[in-house]
């Protein structure tokens, strides 16, 4: 590469204090750019280097580790294949079929992928099919103080909405299995990653809790269940509320004990969406975005946005916040445009940090093993009065699908930092159309032999855009970290946001989560002129 450092890292980098502090790498952004959920300050810092430029014919960056004074030298420089490699690696395809081998489902299909910043990375997916009830879920989790929270909300929460749409009698015949210890049938099928993890250590007691959550439905003793929405606003209270509860109770497996330490003193935004038919509904809770991309009748394309980030820059929240607590706290509800000074969304799982009273917080610490292994921070923000200000009640979105509705854009804030809204839906209409365009009409002549079917492949196979990605989840992470003022990926910037050690990487991206939902036209279209 023959340019030196580009201008961007040389501009973000002064914009930023790097502070040290137990063996960790926090960041205090000056402008109003949100780069961290959480804001830590030790009041043992000091300044260290981000990094001085090497000016030679490579792209390099000269940095101190903050583990050690000794220097060491970054080297840029990744092949095509090496920078696909990286990006494509996290790739997760679905398609929807029925038993005849044809998608009649309103989800034609769906296209995922993630890139880590944080090591290891913070964010995570889910998607799933409800087998006893109908419909499809894909949800985005995105962490913060660690991964234990999403990775416990991505495992959990799915099942808690499914056990929310039962009907009366599904919950019966599940709750009558489990007391005759019958094999219970499954809930939801999930479509994985192969690399997604989970945390087997504590299956048992996660089912248990949902037991106690099923149960309760039954108790509640109405035949006619939850609207969709309601089943959503519950389960995601219900699922939060027993992340609070678990690491409270007594517990003698000291694994499964640090376990349910980390999930409620760590955080995570969530957004789910649930597909059925044409009823398309969306809960969020946090700064995860849901983006609709509509076709119009002119063929020009338009936004439509599902949600609203919860966020110390909505007048929404910070409204609402100020309502649920003493007017002489609302000058330190919001502080530097965080939520007490130290978190950007305004609703989270766990972060019981900001949910408990300061004695409750105390009491579960000191009965813990060594909460600094954990990685548990103690720190109380001044003007912690009247708790809790943290809630993981989602805001809920219906919205009825019709044919020009073609695909839904599912994210973490990773993505939406780099993209608007605008130029997602466009990189993905621009991926759609670009794909449509690679598939050749094979038309055969009589009578068709090897070589004719051969001459075919291979026409078909020289027309494939070999740089084009097949996954669009791919398609627009390479646009977001690479894309230069032209909104053309630059190569150079690209294989720079790959290569960056994980002490820089966070400086300049987020984890990056996103999942893209297409639609099936001709299923939507149908259901309208059958209704």
């Amino acid at each position: 590469m023959s340019r030196t450092v580009s201008s961007w890292i040389l501009t973000s980098a002064r914009n930023r204090i790097v502070l040290q502090g137990k063996g960790r790498l926090y960041s205090l952004c000056i402008p109003n750019r949100n780069k961290i959920k959480w804001k830590l300050v030790f009041s043992k810092t000091r300044p260290c280097p981000v990094g001085s430029c090497s000016l030679d014919n490579t792209f390099s960056l000269k940095s101190f580790r903050h583990t050690s004074t000794e220097e060491e030298h970054f080297s840029f420089q990744l092949s095509p294949s090496q920078i696909n490699e990286i990006l494509r690696a996290g790739e997760l395809s679905h398609k929807i079929l029925d038993l005849n081998g044809k998608s009649a489902n309103s989800v034609l299909r769906f296209e995922s992928n993630q890139l880590a910043s944080n090591a290891p990375i913070e964010d995570r997916r889910s998607a799933a099919t409800c087998l006893q009830t109908q419909g499809m879920m894909f949800g985005v989790f995105d962490g913060h103080a660690g991964s234990a929270c999403a990775q416990a909300v991505s495992e959990r929460l799915l099942h808690y909405i499914a056990v929310s749409l039962m009907s009366r009698q599904t919950l019966e015949d599940i709750e009558f299995a489990v007391e005759c210890m019958k094999p219970v049938q499954p809930i939801l099928q999930w479509h994985k990653h192969p690399n997604d993890v989970e945390y087997q250590e504590i299956t048992s007691q996660y089912f248990e809790s949902l037991r106690v959550y099923w149960q309760h439905l039954l108790d509640l003793d109405t035949e006619l269940g939850f609207s969709l929405e309601e089943a959503l606003t519950s389960a995601f209270k219900r699922l939060d509320s027993d992340i609070s509860l678990e690491v409270q109770a007594p517990q003698e497996n000291e694994l499964m004990r640090n376990i349910a330490l980390q999930v409620a003193f760590s955080g995570a935004t969530a957004c789910v969406a649930h597909v059925d038919g044409v009823h398309l509904h969306v809960a969020n809770t946090g700064d995860c975005r849901a983006v609709l991309g509509v076709c119009e009748e002119d063929g020009t394309w338009s936004t439509l946005p599902l949600t609203r980030d919860h966020n110390a820059f909505d007048e929404f929240e910070i409204r609402r916040l100020k309502r649920e607590h003493p007017r002489c706290e609302d000058k330190t509800v919001f502080v530097n445009d965080r939520l007490l000074g130290i978190l950007m969304p305004t609703r989270a799982f766990g972060d019981v940090q900001l949910k408990w009273s300061k004695e409750l917080q105390q009491s579960v610490l000191e009965n813990s093993s060594d909460v600094e292994a954990l990685n548990i921070y103690q720190y109380v923000p001044p003007n912690y009065h009247t708790p809790p200000y943290l809630s993981a009640e989602p805001e809920v979105t219906y919205h009825k699908l019709r044919s020009k509705d073609k695909f839904l854009v599912i994210a973490s804030d990773g993505l939406w930092e780099l993209l608007s809204n605008e130029k997602v839906v466009q990189l993905v209409a621009g991926h759609l159309t670009e794909l449509n365009a690679q598939k050749p009409q094979l038309a055969f002549e009589k009578p068709v032999n090897l070589g004719y079917m051969h001459s075919l492949l291979l026409q078909r196979k020289n027309r494939r855009v070999a740089s084009l990605d097949q996954n669009v989840a791919t398609h627009l992470i390479r646009h977001a970290i690479g894309s230069n003022e032209y909104g053309e990926v630059d190569q150079e910037k690209l294989a720079a946001m790959l290569t960056l050690p994980e002490d820089l990487a966070r400086l300049y991206r987020d984890d990056i989560t996103v999942t893209v939902v297409y639609f099936n036209p001709e299923t939507i279209e149908s259901y309208h002129r059958n209704n």
